[in-house]
């Protein structure tokens, strides 16, 4: 094992590796569209001869399906072109089959409503494609915030043998010499440009030097959370989802990941095999190490029910208490960015500060478990992957709240939020959309002080629709201008893995389906305590009981298309934001060759 994890020469395959029987050519899935002796077979083979292929290139083959991201616009994937040629070569090394399939990019920067909205849509596709066509395995090619997800939750629903390839983060930003994050400093600096504290030439500056490479975002944002989440659960090679896209490194990965499916297929390793309530442990203990996006929460749940493990809230919670945060890096550290924490070790260093809080007997796609995999792993800076006697926090890398205000829960990071804010009661004041909000919030008569809770409503998975990233909520500029850089915001939406401040998020049931933040009014009061886990709105049931009477439920946001589909199925953040049919029923069979 080499010092970023990846493989290195032979290597001794462990016990269950051993004891797993090699399939044979003619088990393979796609002999039954290649390898029969009848007319389809033969309209099968002649179209691979029609496309420059040799018989034998496919004839006894495991066929590898590439399910490949890239786009013209999607930054975080813009490497995947070449990467793909890479992941490639390395399935011909093994004496695979690869077969490149695109499917729907997830931009971050570019899809509206939210991408949240279309997460689900690229599960469906990948698993449909994985059905659907003359494939024994998949390596996914994803990174940037919703694909990881999406991906894993296709791959998992269909359950052929399926390695993760993540995008890598960007190199850092630079600004006058001093390093930028991705999202993180785009608040920062818009922040200070609406206070007068910038110019709008050092804003265009920060925007010109902020976005450097290709490779998704380099703070610990939801691409980072996600991709590190990954490989926790066993789902890329050891040390791959630390590595900058830029790097040297990542290509070499990518090649050893077309390898190492070719293998998995003969072994017949399947995401089954090792997606386990153990290993979603394991997912959840590293997300709080690193002080990882909130979105996680929704991500993870919806992943685990792909897998039939059911995960609750409150098990984010109960391992949040005992979990350190030991990943120095922003939002929540407040200096490096994903290129150091690989320089300092990656998250096989990480997660070796922390082995006695992890299963360490859970099985991953190299065949090894998860502590065979830490074996050797350094931290070659401690202040960037910190000692557990010296952590970033002693717990709570994220919180789950409850209370009246969110029966089924909300989620803050507390790591984020300036301390003073944890413990706070203060006086609402109430946007009931989005539009309304960007309407009003700089308005020089709004009645709004540093005291006051800023809530936003109808953000939610139907509210948005989309569940879209608004919920770090805007400081009003009056207020900027007195020094105020965090404030309480309380909202049914998500926010940016990028983003920071005192953001009560994700509340559920939300307002658009007549949740209590459906009810809040100006000058209601609200208690937010992090360390008692409550979020209270400080209204009688008489009076929350009235104020539901009156209210309607509002018209829904499509009529048709997938926008329907969405509206119709789509589950609350605290169920993963997932399609109901897709927890439900026996597994969808193959289909008959006919």
């Amino acid at each position: 094992m080499s010092g970023d994890g990846l493989p290195r020469g032979e290597r001794i395959p462990h016990n269950r590796e051993m004891a797993r029987q090699r399939k044979r050519p003619e088990e393979l899935r796609s002999h039954r569209w290649y390898g029969a002796q009848d007319m389809r077979a033969f309209g099968h083979r002649s179209r691979a001869l029609q496309t420059g292929f040799a018989r034998e290139d496919f004839a006894g083959k495991p066929v590898i399906g590439i399910i490949n991201t890239w786009s013209d616009i999607n930054p975080c994937h813009s490497h995947f072109r070449q990467r793909a040629e890479e992941v490639k070569r390395g399935i011909w090394q093994a004496g695979g089959f690869p077969l490149e399939m695109p499917a729907i990019t997830l931009s971050e920067p570019f899809m509206k409503p939210s991408t949240m909205m279309y997460r689900n849509m690229l599960a469906m596709e990948t698993e449909e494609l994985l059905r659907s066509y003359p494939v024994d395995g998949a390596v996914l090619m994803g990174g940037c915030d919703k694909t990881t997800p999406a991906l894993i939750m296709g791959a998992t629903s269909m359950n052929l043998p399926a390695i993760f390839m993540p995008a890598g983060p960007m190199l850092r930003g630079n600004w006058h010499g001093e390093p930028l994050g991705s999202g993180t400093d785009t608040w920062k600096y818009w922040a200070e440009l609406r206070a007068g504290n910038i110019t709008g030439n050092e804003w265009r500056e920060v925007e010109e030097g902020i976005a450097r490479s290709p490779g998704h975002c380099m703070v610990m944002g939801t691409a980072s959370t996600m991709t590190s989440v990954a490989e926790a659960l066993g789902f890329t090679l050891p040390g791959a989802a630390s590595i900058p896209a830029a790097d040297s490194n990542h290509s070499r990965m990518a090649s050893y990941t077309g390898r190492r499916i070719v293998e998995m297929v003969w072994e017949d390793l399947k995401p089954g095999d090792f997606l386990d309530a153990k290993a979603f442990d394991n997912a959840i203990v590293t997300t709080h190490a690193l002080s990882g996006s909130t979105n996680a929460l929704i991500h993870l749940i919806a992943m685990a029910g792909r897998a039939g493990v059911k995960l609750a809230l409150e098990r984010f919670d109960e391992l949040s208490r005992v979990t350190p945060v030991l990943a120095n890096v922003r939002p929540a550290g407040q200096k490096y960015l994903m290129e150091d924490f690989y320089y300092a070790g990656g998250l096989r260093a990480l997660l070796a500060q922390i082995r006695d809080l992890l299963n360490l007997d859970c099985l991953t796609v190299n065949g090894k478990t998860l502590g065979e995999n830490l074996a050797g792993a350094k931290v070659y800076n401690s202040d960037v992957i910190r000692p557990r006697d010296n952590p970033l926090a002693v717990s709570g890398g994220l919180a789950v709240l409850r209370g009246n205000l969110a029966p089924d829960g909300a989620v803050i990071k507390p790591t984020a939020a300036e301390p003073h804010l944890l413990k706070h009661t203060g006086r609402a004041v109430v946007f009931r959309d989005y539009n309304d909000m960007a309407a009003r919030i700089d308005d020089a008569n709004l009645d709004i002080d540093a005291n006051s809770v800023i809530v936003l409503q109808h953000g939610g998975p139907l509210g948005g629709p989309g569940m879209p990233e608004w919920g770090q909520l805007p400081i009003p500029k009056k207020l900027l201008a007195q020094g105020v850089r965090d404030m309480v915001r309380i909202s049914d939406a998500r926010m940016s893995g990028t983003s920071y401040g005192a953001c009560v998020l994700h509340v559920a049931p939300e307002s658009f389906v007549g949740g209590p933040l459906a009810f809040v009014r100006d000058g209601d009061l609200i208690e937010l305590d992090v360390a008692a886990r409550k979020l209270e709105l400080k209204v009688s049931a008489t009076e929350l009981a009235r104020r539901r009477a009156a209210w309607q439920q509002p018209a829904p946001h499509y009529l048709r298309g997938f926008g329907a589909l969405y509206e119709r199925h789509i589950t609350q953040a605290h169920e993963g934001c997932d399609f109901d049919f897709l927890h439900a029923g026996a597994p969808t069979p193959d289909p008959e060759i006919h």
